[in-house]
């Protein structure tokens, strides 16, 4: 090519030049993507893996169940007595059952973050570090509400800990490493994506769930480990999964790290949670009900009911109000204000932004503390259905077999009153209350409110001396 030729092909690639080197740029061919990209997520894994298995724990449990001997044929009959133990075998017995989980140091002084399920019950809990060493562990505090809970080790030096990422600012898509134990093979990683963010009632409709689900492996023996963003920080703690096989299936969810960080300084700072309470009962904007009261969108918590002397009642809320934020965070339905609301400090004031006959509004409202409200609302139980009750501890719920944080135990039945007309027996556990299942006096309290004087309650009960559950129909005073 001559010299003259070569200058009259560059003058005519000059105009189009800076385009096709930008384009290159930006879309570099398959090969040196591959590349460029591949080690760079390759590597943050294995860095993330690195620096937070030392952080990651295996736990053991030991739970003592009692369970009923079974009876032997024509046991009790007095013609078969000389076939039979002069010392007759005790009609109950104890036995010791073993369970595995996941845990992560959450700070140098030896905290460990799991979930309650894991640990709750146990009569003893042990855990074994990545290095092998083994601890006695003592349980600081669980929360049977949000399935977390707290245990510590002495171990008599600083030990390695996990930080923690802001889970409100992960996104649907983003890479993200779980650590555990699954099926008792410790330090397992797998990797996913978030799939998706704000699932509740996956495990217990009354709990205060707000689940990050993931296609990370995660099976059983995950649960109370570390989900990791690509920094190496904490967004969830693997908690459940969806699975018909009870095995891995793609759908697994972690309780996200922000509601894990305030319920494990809770447990820590105190042994229990102490829940924010606003006295307000809300639903879910459908969207007939938007329609009918003219807005545009379905997002938002509706106030069905304002409780009287409640934080809500003294601010002026109303009902048929609409809550769209709180403290200026967007409000997308009945959960998720609840649960603000529960995590809200005990006293501080909080501002609602309110829908009103399509006028928008800004509410203060000081938050009250539902342990206190739960305690002022015991009498109404009383009042109501003439009984008093309690949670379950650890053993009614063994005995009774009932999950963790299910169901109240009655204690006294009132002669005469609404309950003992029913057949209700101090021992028995009121499980649900008109399809509100019932955890806490909380709860009972709640339900009954809903529930105008002369009117019919149905019941789901589980008989304290047979176990056996049914449903009782009573009527309130």
């Amino acid at each position: 090519m001559n010299k003259r030729r070569a200058e009259t092909l560059i003058r005519g690639w000059r105009p189009i030049l800076p385009a096709l080197i930008l384009l290159a740029f930006l879309f570099p061919g398959r090969a040196d993507a591959q590349k460029t990209v591949a080690p760079d997520l390759s590597t943050a894994i294995i860095r993330v893996a690195k620096d937070n298995i030392p952080a990651v724990v295996h736990i053991e449990v030991t739970r003592s169940q009692e369970v009923r001997r079974p009876v032997m044929p024509f046991e009790g009959d007095p013609f078969f007595r000389f076939f039979q133990d002069p010392q007759q075998a005790p009609r109950k017995f104890k036995r010791e059952m073993r369970g595995l989980g996941t845990g992560m140091i959450t700070d140098a002084q030896g905290h460990i973050l799991t979930n309650n399920h894991v640990v709750g019950g146990a009569s003893r809990v042990q855990v074994l570090l990545a290095d092998g060493s083994r601890f006695e562990a003592r349980v600081v505090g669980t929360d049977p509400k949000t399935d977390l809970a707290v245990v510590r080790i002495n171990a008599g030096k600083p030990l390695p800990h996990v930080r923690f990422g802001d889970s409100d600012a992960v996104e649907v898509g983003e890479w993200v490493v779980a650590i555990g134990h699954p099926r008792g093979l410790d330090q397992t990683v797998t990797t996913g994506i978030i799939s998706a963010k704000h699932r509740r009632g996956i495990t217990d409709p009354s709990g205060y769930q707000d689940f990050l689900q993931t296609d990370a492996a995660i099976n059983p023996g995950n649960s109370g480990g570390p989900l990791l963003n690509l920094r190496g920080e904490v967004v969830g703690v693997n908690a459940a999964i969806a699975s018909a096989s009870g095995g891995f299936e793609g759908i697994g969810f972690a309780i996200p790290s922000n509601m894990a960080i305030h319920i494990s300084r809770e447990l820590i700072a105190r042994g229990k949670v102490e829940r924010g309470w606003l006295g307000v009962s809300v639903q879910d904007l459908t969207h007939d009900l938007s329609r009918t009261m003219g807005l545009e969108a379905t997002r938002g918590a509706l106030v069905s009911e304002v409780h009287k002397a409640s934080p809500a009642e003294k601010a002026g809320l109303r009902q048929g109000d609409v809550v769209i934020a709180y403290n200026g965070r967007e409000i997308r339905d009945a959960s998720q204000l609840r649960n603000e609301a529960a995590s809200s400090p005990i006293g501080g004031e909080v501002r609602l932004t309110i829908l009103r006959e399509g006028q928008k509004r800004e509410v203060p409202v000081r938050i009250e503390s539902m342990e206190s409200r739960t305690l002022a609302a015991t009498p109404s139980i009383q009042e109501r259905l003439g009984i008093t009750v309690r949670g379950a501890t650890a053993r009614e719920a063994s005995r009774l077999k009932l999950k963790p944080g299910q169901g109240v135990i009655i204690t006294r039945v009132e002669p005469a009153g609404p309950g003992a007309k029913a057949g209700l027996e101090p021992g028995d556990a009121i499980l649900e209350v008109n399809e509100i299942p019932l955890s806490s006096a909380q709860d009972l309290s709640g339900a009954l409110a809903l529930v105008k004087p002369g009117e019919q309650i149905l019941a789901t009960i589980m008989d304290g001396r047979t176990r056996q559950r049914g449903s009782l129909q009573i009527r309130l005073r």
